[in-house]
């Protein structure tokens, strides 16, 4: 999957984005990620009035990811409410690693990295693995 078409990814996640429920912040996000099968998953930022609880986006996407049929993500783009390409928080490139491919694409507001570049040193699955051995 070398051929990435990220005006389509974008597009999705602008479209995502304007589905965003942001009452309180008024800060809509909308992200979207290409899948090892081909097809796009997206998500949206969903508040809540308690705050610790919101949803970033990225677990929109993961959970869709998960409901559509599991696969592994290869690239992935998140806009906020001016569609602007935005950088997911730490936590969420966190969520992002556990679901990405080993090198999976992101479009940042630096250009295209990949999700080593902007998490290094991650802890993931492999980790788990290598310790019950």
């Amino acid at each position: 999957m070398t051929d990435i078409d990220w005006d389509e990814l974008r597009a999705a996640a602008t479209d995502a984005m304007r589905r965003a429920y942001a009452p309180y912040s008024r800060y809509k996000v909308g992200a979207a990620a290409l899948v090892t099968d081909g097809r796009i998953v997206t998500g949206c930022n969903v508040e809540n009035a308690s705050y610790g609880i919101t949803l970033c986006a990225e677990c929109g996407l993961v959970s869709e990811l998960a409901n559509s049929g599991g696969g592994s993500l290869v690239a992935f783009v998140c806009v906020n409410g001016h569609g602007d390409t935005i950088m997911p928080c730490g936590r969420c490139r966190q969520l992002l690693f556990e679901f990405a491919i080993p090198g999976m694409l992101l479009e940042t507001v630096s250009g295209i990295r990949t999700i080593d570049e902007v998490l290094p040193d991650a802890f993931g699955p492999r980790d788990l693995e290598e310790a019950t051995r």
